[in-house]
């Protein structure tokens, strides 16, 4: 019995798949990679920031109801989205650069591309951008009407240990190497300090800060991200995931080695011998980091999504269709 409920699951997930395309919008709307390309450009020069903040919406945003633009739905008096969910609020950037791709590509062809995938080519070209490599992304996404603050639950946290993440990823159909080659997206960006200051003060009951962090960097760390009069950090308080926030290459790998991860989430690879021999791996070869990265963005990509005549394509993907 078990052995015919697997086949269809992957027989399912195989025709899931199979109705995204790579060059999906060659005849609906064959401009429609550049356009996007090129806002997302335009954006990065601005701000450097929006490609890594491109990459992690598209990475909240599959964990959640699959990857169906849902994150981009604004709050409404009658719903709270999921941009407003706590790993997201006040967290997340690059919803300009959506907006201005989607508002040109309406112009262009109205009605045909929609915000899931839009999201899904920008994290793409964020990459690339960064100095990373880049990928044929499979397309063909439908946006979801649905988006709740409540369900971002199922984002993995910056706190969990390897168990909890690896769950976390199984639960999308990530395997544990996806996980550790997705994981050195954290080579590029920024994080709050809230989002890791538990390991800096009052970490347990023995430890004034976790045990597992570089001496040095925890002293690096509290001056960038101090208590104020009242014990707490503050929540707008912001640093670099490593020395090298703006190019997409294997440092962080080289960071996890010497303890100096940013989260619980990047320091417990090193606590089981399999992700810490994939660690040391991907430290040592960045250009197997790099293609191991891209595939698990591919798969990640077309976790859950709405295909066919399923949900909608969105005219704004701020706001889902009257």
């Amino acid at each position: 019995m078990f052995t015919i409920v697997l086949a269809l699951v992957l027989i399912l997930s195989s025709q899931t798949e199979a109705q995204l395309q790579v060059n999906f919008y060659r005849n609906t709307c064959p401009n429609a990679e550049s356009i996007i390309r090129l806002e997302v450009q335009r954006a990065f020069f601005r701000d450097t920031g929006i490609a890594p903040g491109l990459v992690r919406m598209h990475f909240h945003d599959c964990f959640v109801r699959g990857c169906d633009g849902s994150i981009l739905i604004k709050s409404t008096p009658g719903n709270s989205a999921e941009e407003d969910g706590p790993p997201n609020s006040g967290t997340l950037r690059g919803f300009e650069a959506i907006e201005n791709a989607k508002a040109r590509l309406e112009q262009e062809c109205r009605g045909v591309v929609s915000c899931a995938d839009i999201l899904a080519y920008a994290a793409r070209d964020s990459i690339v951008i960064s100095g990373g490599l880049g990928w044929d992304v499979p397309a063909g996404r439908r946006d979801g009407r649905i988006s709740r603050a409540a369900e971002t639950i199922d984002i993995p946290a910056p706190f969990n240990n390897l168990d909890e993440a690896t769950r976390a990823f199984a639960k999308k159909g990530l395997s544990s190497d996806d996980m550790v080659a997705l994981l050195g997206a954290h080579t590029i960006g920024r994080s709050h300090c809230t989002s890791f200051s538990n390991r800096l003060y009052n970490f347990s009951p023995t430890n004034s800060q976790d045990p597992s962090l570089d001496p040095l960097y925890a002293i690096q760390l509290k001056q960038q991200c101090p208590r104020g009069p009242n014990g707490n950090v503050d929540p707008n308080a912001v640093v670099f995931m490593n020395i090298s926030p703006t190019r997409s290459e294997n440092s962080y790998y080289v960071d996890v080695l010497k303890n100096r991860g940013l989260f619980t989430s990047d320091q417990t690879l090193t606590t089981s011998p399999d992700t810490l021999s994939e660690v040391r791996d991907y430290a040592r070869n960045n250009i197997k980091w790099q293609v191991d990265f891209s595939e698990a963005m591919i798969k990640m990509s077309q976790v859950e999504v709405l295909t066919g005549n399923a949900g909608e394509i969105r005219l704004n993907c701020r706001a889902i269709n009257p």
